[in-house]
């Protein structure tokens, strides 16, 4: 039976870690990051406590498609089962069309670490 060195071990989990950054896969999301791509990008549609064009986000973690109060939801929004939570929300925001044919939102946020740092102030206490 061949030993496993730490140093096998620490070279394993390197090159693993530059082969998922090189390919595009995210880091953890940054909250302070997340909230201030939040306030640049989606505050135009949105915000935490107040729907706008868009629905309001407070509490969105947990809470089924099209739950918001006081917003007028698309029919196909309305059709959905889907429960927000980190996957969710990266597939919706990567491409909301794709996630939910005939919905209204026309932006999509392409940079996966982008996508991480706004899940993750969605997901904080702060937006909660």
């Amino acid at each position: 039976m061949k030993r496993t060195t730490w140093f096998g071990v620490a070279t394993f989990c390197a090159v693993t870690v530059a082969f998922a950054t090189s390919h595009g896969a995210a880091r953890a999301g940054d909250n302070e990051k997340g909230k201030a791509l939040y306030e640049s990008r989606c505050t135009s549609c949105h915000s935490l406590d107040h729907s706008r064009i868009g629905p309001a986000h407070r509490g969105v973690f947990g809470r089924r498609v099209a739950q918001a109060g006081g917003f007028d939801y698309s029919p196909a929004l309305r059709r959905s089962h889907i429960v927000w939570d980190a996957k969710t929300l990266d597939r919706w925001l990567t491409n909301p069309e794709r996630l939910i044919p005939g919905q209204k939102m026309g932006y999509s946020v392409s940079d996966p670490q982008d996508r991480a740092d706004i899940i993750a102030f969605l997901e904080s206490a702060e937006a909660r």
